[in-house]
């Protein structure tokens, strides 16, 4: 999507950034376990992902703060996950 609204790409581009935005959506419905729970768990895991994304790919380096904020929500998602209820 972000190549298409921002770099000028054929609509193609964005037809296939909604199809994949519309996946990653419906993803977390089709889990086992409560909506709410995968939903967070699956955040948590997107901070930290697109830390490492912008740090791999885009080559911009995450500060101490980002590596706080991403720590926080990864262990955010191990508390939700795996806290015996």
């Amino acid at each position: 999507m972000w190549l298409w609204l921002r770099e000028g790409y054929s609509w193609w581009w964005g037809a296939a950034g909604a199809a994949v935005l519309v996946i990653y959506g419906v993803v977390p419905t089709l889990q086992p376990a409560s909506f709410g729970r995968v939903y967070a768990a699956y955040g948590g895991v997107f901070i930290a992902l697109s830390i490492l994304w912008g740090w791999g790919i885009d080559q911009i380096a995450p500060d101490r703060y980002d590596l706080i904020g991403g720590a926080i929500a990864l262990i955010g998602v191990a508390v939700i996950m795996f806290w015996p209820r």
